[in-house]
């Protein structure tokens, strides 16, 4: 059996932009109507001809053009990108709900699809007649529904509801059934679109638990969400789609940075002059109303001689250095934050918030920050950098965005163990041990 799950090759997806014509039911009104509205489609369509660079004369659209990438089984991929991407439109094809126009998508074992809440529920049947009806079309034999029935319905929480027809179910329950119906009918394939989105906080961290425990047991998963988090956990590789094509396929890690560089363009590489070297005067994340007096910021490497860099090791030094030029004003407090590329606060260091104050800054000068074994989990990071005065605590200047950097994996724990930004943004050393005959614990005073 080939380990393929899935086959995708110069996939693509054509829609006609407008009202959907050649309807059977046609009034005069419609004909006479649509002869006039003709009328002015081809006049614009002189217009908007591709010779003047504007939208095709006949109103169609690629939603996915030339999408090439394959699956193995097992795999857990999370499909990323901007709002109109494509990523609903491929899973529609992979769900053999929708028909490609160019290519084609290989599909190798059963199917569970969750792209929309209810999809694939009759709305007159009931919870129960539905739960049938799907394991049914999945082919599953109606001895194996059975078995799982009552653990579909104890995850769903509609038991009281479960002989009402789900035309009557609100749209969480709705939700809870069909992932519950899509989850634990164990399809080889399970995809799964944004519908997460829909239910509590805890409810999906029960969806995300459930889609790991198929994931271990070797099923494939495709899982799109905005939830960049949610995707990082539970995904081990990605593919980022921009305006309907493959941006990126690989490491679920680099596919996030991919992603969030495309839709942020501060966080590129070309917010910098160089590595480890950004011009502040020019950068566009500056805030609003700020006073230009924050001039650069540079990050060095441990020791010397003094090199610019834009990649560290956990565990590594860092050095900081900012430029500024007072312009006249009483600056005495600075301080400098580190973000992920999403824009989760890591740390935030500061002059105010380290003992030995620095006083009165000169006019015009360099501040050094130094963090000592920084121990940053491998990952793409951002420093945020503010200078100001600290009573009345005022903020004079501020860049967001200031200087993107990258921490790779050092052997920070001495075993040679690495330590993925998946599993959280700081490394902790820690010390275990067996206690042999451990007493009573006592419940102490708070």
């Amino acid at each position: 059996m080939s380990e393929v799950a899935i086959r995708v090759e110069r996939l693509g997806k054509q829609y006609r932009i407008g009202t959907v014509r050649g309807s059977k039911h046609r009034t005069l009104r419609d004909t006479l109507s649509g002869a006039v509205a003709d009328s002015f489609r081809r006049a614009r369509g002189i217009l908007r001809s591709p010779e003047n660079g504007l939208r095709p004369a006949d109103g169609t659209f690629w939603a996915l053009k030339d999408v090439s990438f394959e699956i193995q089984r097992g795999e857990v991929v999370g499909i990323i990108g901007r709002n109109a991407a494509g990523k609903s439109t491929l899973l529609k094809i992979l769900s053999r709900i929708t028909e490609p126009t160019t290519g084609s998508a290989e599909i190798h074992g059963s199917v569970s699809s969750l792209l929309e809440v209810g999809s694939g529920f009759h709305a007159e049947l009931t919870g129960r007649e539905n739960i049938f009806l799907n394991g049914a079309i999945l082919g599953m034999p109606k001895t194996e529904i059975i078995r799982r029935f009552d653990e579909i319905v104890s995850f769903s929480e509609v038991e009281k509801f479960i002989d009402t027809p789900v035309k009557h179910y609100s749209s969480g329950m709705y939700l809870r059934l069909a992932f519950a119906v899509a989850a634990h009918l164990e399809p080889e394939i399970l995809i799964v679109d944004e519908v997460l989105a829909v239910g509590d906080a805890a409810f999906q961290a029960k969806c995300l638990g459930k889609m790991e425990d198929v994931a271990r047991r070797g099923r494939t998963v495709l899982f799109v969400s905005h939830n960049i988090s949610a995707v990082e956990r539970l995904c081990e590789t990605g593919v980022v789609l921009a305006e309907g094509r493959v941006l990126f396929r690989g490491n679920i890690g680099d596919a996030v940075s991919c992603y969030l560089a495309s839709v942020n363009p501060y966080v590129t590489s070309g917010s910098s002059e160089g590595p480890g070297f950004a011009d502040l005067l020019r950068h566009p994340g500056r805030q609003a109303g700020a006073r230009p007096l924050l001039q650069s910021l540079a990050l060095l490497g441990p020791g010397s001689p003094r090199v610019l860099r834009d990649r560290l090791k956990t565990g590594e030094d860092a050095v900081f250095e900012i430029r500024y030029d007072a312009e006249g004003t009483k600056l005495d407090m600075a301080f400098l934050a580190i973000n992920s590329l999403r824009g989760e606060r890591v740390c935030t260091v500061g002059t105010h918030l380290s003992p030995g104050p620095v006083g009165v800054l000169p006019g015009k000068g360099t501040l050094q920050c130094r963090l000592p074994s920084l121990p940053l989990a491998a990952g793409d990071y951002v420093a945020v950098v503010a200078i100001g005065q600290s009573f009345p605590r005022k903020e004079i200047d501020r860049v967001e965005f200031a200087l993107r950097f990258r921490v790779e994996t050092g052997d920070y724990f001495g075993t040679g163990a690495a330590l993925h930004h998946s599993q959280g943004s700081f490394a902790q050393r820690s010390e275990w041990k067996v206690v042999p005959g451990a007493g009573e614990l006592e419940v102490g005073a708070l």
